[in-house]
């Protein structure tokens, strides 16, 4: 990975700085901090998969994700440049943005620690978000299929009538800055119940009542009929990941919540 990241920053001409090294989930990614030819900040990152599976939403999320929205008035890390190659079977992209400087707002996806963001923040999510929900796409980050499947398995109730709209589809603490305001990481963005993003960031909120209480505020499709398709979902989706031994903390909150949603 760090051979074909230096040949990637050779071919998109920057250099790499030295110092901090992000790596994904399994090694199947690799970040690191660079600067373009002309002195601009950037963010290099390699992602790898078989090449036969090199395809596909995930792979496009962010070259897609440029097409569509741009920087989305300031609050997306714009896409500079790609570079594609293949070695041995694996397929290499390495994707250049510009660097968000600013740290996110948790290392951890699910919020430890009570935040004080202010109002301006709150409203400033809430319009990108808005803005990207009114964006039409082929691309779908929740499927229906998965929905018939996981609501009535891992909450209980009856899969809810659901208007599609489009999302950024991974929206939680760690993909967020402060100020300003960036969203990160837009592989997986596409259609998906509508106030998707906002139960997202509510199910990652649950350790903390007074934040949760505020993506509340900021989102009051939740708790609406509107919304009861989208927290379903994102409910389902981390039951499903605690019946797997992932995110045992919001255990107990998340089936209060699912309680609370089969009372509605």
């Amino acid at each position: 990975m760090r051979t074909h990241h230096a040949s990637a920053a050779k071919a998109l001409g920057v250099q790499i700085e030295p110092g901090e090294e992000l790596w994904g989930w399994a090694g199947r990614t690799l970040g690191a901090p660079a600067r373009t030819a002309a002195g601009a900040p950037a963010w290099l990152r390699l992602v790898s998969a078989p090449e036969d599976k090199a395809s596909g939403k995930l792979w496009d999320g962010a070259l897609d994700a440029q097409h569509t929205f741009g920087d989305l008035d300031g609050h997306r890390p714009a896409l500079l440049g790609m570079h594609d190659t293949v070695d041995d079977a694996i397929a290499y992209r390495a994707e250049l943005s510009a660097r968000v400087d600013q740290p996110v707002l948790s290392d951890d996806p699910i919020l430890q620690h009570d935040l004080q963001l202010p109002d301006s923040w709150w409203q400033e999510l809430a319009a990108a978000l808005a803005k990207v929900a009114a964006v039409g796409t082929d691309r779908v980050a929740v499927r229906q299929q998965y929905m018939d499947r996981a609501i009535p398995e891992f909450v209980g109730i009856p899969v809810p009538t659901t208007r599609w709209t489009t999302a950024h589809g991974d929206v939680h603490w760690a993909n967020l800055t402060a100020s300003p305001l960036r969203l990160l990481d837009w592989e997986g963005w596409g259609q998906a119940p509508e106030g998707f993003d906002a139960a997202m960031l509510y199910a990652y909120t649950l350790l903390q009542p007074d934040a949760a209480a505020r993506v509340r505020v900021a989102f009051p499709i939740l708790g609406s009929a509107a919304g009861l398709a989208a927290e379903a979902t994102a409910c389902a989706q981390l039951l499903q990941t605690v019946a797997r031994g992932d995110n045992l903390v919001l255990e107990d909150q998340l089936r209060i919540w699912s309680g609370k949603l089969r009372h509605r």
